[in-house]
């Protein structure tokens, strides 16, 4: 049997693949979330988990659940959240959930339901939502009891064998108010909606994606809904999943007789000239959104239009098509996004006098002249989002923009700024971001005119000689500073005079040397201070005494710090001071050469007592010192890898412990990374630290010193992710193999395979021994399956739960 795991001290409990046939005696009466996944339960009787009474969550996903009796659930008051995912119910007791006094969300995907009448919820007056996903269930009737379900805010029949929708089926939800209920049934075989049997209901969504055969049925479908009054409904198909690809003309003709404030349409292929009536019966709704459709062309747009908000994401525009939106007279927002195809901005947008926010970030615009031409007579444009696109030339014309209070051109290549000063007319303005536009900064006008700024984010840009100069004189209102990644290297003692109300000033990963007193004495109001990644040694003692009282943050982390003697005073504040700094852990030693790497935070002043003796000693130390780093300096290559190959890796007791996992994987693989692993692994709960070689490495330290140190000692795991790119990497190789070196050398297993579905299988038998490896040894595989993703995650954080240190 698979050991019991203990994710949260006493409260969380995963018990995955226990043959258990009941809640496991090592699990304590305070456990508020329990997962008995993948066990063995096949029924549960009265009073089953009378142990644990405290429970909040309890999964019982894939248990091989075929009863349920009465009370199987009595006194878990507390409970909210019940998952039965997976088990082919044959019998429900009449009082099965009994005593789920504080239910919210029941779970019920793929348990054999056919009837809803079988379900015996009526009294789960608390029930936010109901998961039905995954069923049998052919008839949208609802029996009586869902009008006691007052609280229900989500209710799914995702991917049923619903046909028919019927006048009377929805009648227990037209008891009472719904506004705040979403309703979905996607991947359905509806063939007919009857008209009427939406009439009188009220939802506040209705979800029906992939839910047709053809256009016929749709077409006549989407009349049934006559009479609805719905916040949002969502009609379309699924990527993956296509029944429809055409959109048709007349399609959507059937909600001119539904009320509604959103409407989305999702996910349509093709269409061939036939939008004329896109906009026809939506015409009224406040809200639209077109979500990846391959439309070309902005349909006709009605007489009269009261849209407010409209969205065009991943669509297939070529331009801007301002003329025709110009018809939407009431807009107030406009959002064209990830439009791969989207370059260019040469029609202009006309007398929108509502309008107050255009979005048209991450395309591929390219044009000149920005930004006055392109909005003739838009007085109340306030927001204007030009971010992540290819190219932009800046004029310095903004009088029909002059109103603008936030700018974002932030990764678009600019030109213009830097060169004169191109926002002068930009008075209003309180929001600018140009970071990372290849600004290069020469002109000291350069933000002249912007005297209303509070925040500038400039971060990744340069500096002419790449020094600071007194660029920012005019900005007297200036909140918010980022200057990061500029390439800085000096900062004029005049450069923040005028910047008495900054309280946020980010001038990291620079190489700055020295923190002068009299630059940032000025800074009198600030809260946070960011000078980390630079190359600053000591903090003086006239640089403690002006840090203002208002200061609450400061990281000064990853700096080439001197802890030396003869910076007693800065060591001691750095101890006193510990609630102030920020990422200490970084703040190491990095002269002289018998301290490197030791943490600022825990350097021993005791040593500085020193005396005559001690004092010649660390000369001879510190000259023996020099002359071995020489020779490691010229021999470099020999030594290393010898000396790595020799003295073996740290003991388990003795390595390092800064990440719970050191990722080997190939850089065309980074997306799949940072989206499918960093971010659930680093963002759930618990969470997990993981090393990086983009993130984590240290810049400056050669590239086989951070795999070893910052990597292999600084980790207790070695997760690899076995992809075609991976196979191909001369890298990935070299840190496989001194993974499993490592691996051997502490005599544990200590490499987490993850092989991705798409992986050359062929390749893989010839490249880095790993077909072997993979034989020998158990490793997970990713599939984009949600019960495989399931698997997959439980397996993956056990793994790395193992040996976890807790911080109470």
């Amino acid at each position: 049997d698979l050991p019991l795991l203990q994710v949260i001290p006493n409260k969380t409990f995963r018990c995955m693949g226990l043959n258990v046939s009941g809640v496991p005696a090592e699990v304590p009466n305070t456990t508020q979330n329990l997962d008995l996944s993948f066990s063995n339960l096949k029924s549960l009787g009265s009073d089953y988990f009378s142990s644990v009474p405290e429970l909040q969550l309890l999964d019982l996903t894939r248990c091989h659940l075929q009863t349920i009796e009465d009370n199987s659930f009595k006194d878990l008051h507390k409970l909210s959240t019940l998952i039965l995912t997976a088990n082919s119910l044959q019998y429900l007791g009449t009082a099965a959930f009994y005593g789920l006094t504080s239910l919210k969300k029941l779970v019920l995907v793929e348990t054999n339901i056919t009837f809803l009448t079988d379900l015996p919820i009526g009294h789960l007056h608390t029930l936010q939502e109901l998961n039905l996903g995954h069923n049998n269930i052919a008839s949208l009737k609802l029996p009586k009891y869902f009008s006691n379900l007052t609280c229900l805010r989500h209710l799914s029949f995702l991917s049923n064998k619903i046909t028919h929708i019927s006048k009377g089926d929805l009648d227990a939800l037209g008891e009472v108010n719904r506004l705040n209920l979403t309703l979905v049934l996607s991947l359905n075989h509806i063939k007919y909606i009857e008209p009427g049997s939406f009439a009188k209901i009220h939802l506040g969504e209705l979800v029906l994606r992939s839910s047709f055969q053809n256009f016929n049925v749709m077409h006549t479908s989407l009349q049934g809904l006559a009479g609805l009054q719905v916040n949002r409904l969502i009609v379309g198909e699924f990527s993956d999943s296509q029944r429809l690809v055409n959109f048709q003309s007349g399609l959507l003709s059937g909600l001119c007789q539904v009320q509604m404030q959103e409407f989305v349409l999702i996910c349509f292929r093709k269409f061939q000239n036939n939008t004329d009536t896109l906009f026809n019966c939506i015409g009224n709704v406040s809200s639209i959104r077109l979500v990846d459709l391959q439309l070309e062309e902005v349909s006709e747009v009605p007489m009269f239009s009261q849209v407010k908000q409209l969205e065009c994401k991943k669509c297939k525009f070529k331009e801007v098509p301002a003329m025709k939106l110009s018809l939407f007279k009431e807009l107030r927002v406009l959002r064209i996004t990830k439009s791969k195809h989207l370059n260019s901005f040469d029609q202009k947008f006309e007398s929108l006098s509502n309008l107050e926010v255009i979005d048209l970030s991450e395309n591929h615009l390219s044009f000149t002249r920005c930004c006055s031409p392109q909005f003739h007579k838009c007085p109340n444009l306030k927001h204007l989002n030009l971010s992540f696109n290819s190219d932009i030339r800046l004029t310095g014309d903004f009088t029909n923009v002059k109103n603008l209070l936030y700018l974002d051109l932030q990764h678009t290549k600019l030109f213009g700024p830097g060169s004169y000063p191109v926002f002068l007319s930009l008075q209003k303005l309180i929001y600018l971001d140009i970071s990372h536009t290849s600004t290069h900064v020469k002109s000291q006008c350069t933000f002249c005119g912007l005297n209303s700024l509070q925040i500038l984010k400039m971060a990744g840009n340069s500096f002419e000689n790449n020094k600071l100069a007194n660029n920012f004189k005019n900005l007297n209102h200036l909140h918010t500073l980022d200057i990061s990644s500029c390439k800085l290297v000096q900062v004029d003692r005049s450069t923040f005079d005028a910047l008495s109300e900054l309280k946020e000033l980010n001038i990291s990963n620079n190489k700055l040397l020295s923190f002068d007193p009299v630059v940032y004495k000025p800074l009198r109001a600030l809260t946070v201070l960011d000078f980390s990644n630079n190359q600053l040694s000591v903090l003086l003692d006239s640089v403690l005494e002006i840090l203002p009282d208002s200061l609450v943050l400061l990281d000064i982390s990853q700096n080439l710090f001197e802890c030396s003697c003869v910076y007693l005073n800065f060591l001691k504040w750095i101890k006193e001071k510990q609630e102030l700094l920020q990422n200490k852990e970084l703040m190491i030693c990095h002269t002289p050469a018998y301290v490197k790497n030791v943490s600022l935070s825990s350097f021993d002043l005791s040593s500085c007592q020193l005396n005559a003796n001690m004092v010649a000693f660390s000369v001879i130390m510190l000259l023996a010192a020099v002359v071995f780093l020489f020779l490691i300096y010229k021999y470099y290559f020999q030594l290393y890898y010898s000396l790595v190959l020799l003295s073996g890796c740290k003991h388990s007791a003795e390595r390092g412990d800064t990440y719970d996992a050191f990722v080997i994987h190939s850089s065309k693989d980074q997306e799949w990374v940072m989206k499918e692993l960093v971010e659930p692994l680093e963002g759930g709960t618990p969470p997990f630290q993981l090393c990086l070689y983009y993130r984590d490495f240290l810049p400056g330290v050669h590239i086989v010193t951070n795999i070893i140190q910052k990597g292999f000692l600084s980790s207790r795991n070695v997760i690899a992710v076995i992809s075609t790119d991976f196979l191909e990497s001369k890298w990935c190789s070299f840190e496989f193999d001194i993974a499993q070196y490592w691996q051997l050398v502490e005599g544990k297993a200590g490499i987490i395979m993850i092989v991705l579905e798409e992986v050359n299988k062929a390749l893989l038998r010839q490249r880095l021994g790993l077909s072997r490896y993979l034989r020998r040894n158990t490793y997970l595989e990713w599939k984009n399956k949600e019960i495989s993703k399931h698997i997959f995650w439980r397996q993956l954080t056990g793994v790395l739960l193992e040996g976890k240190k807790w911080n109470h």
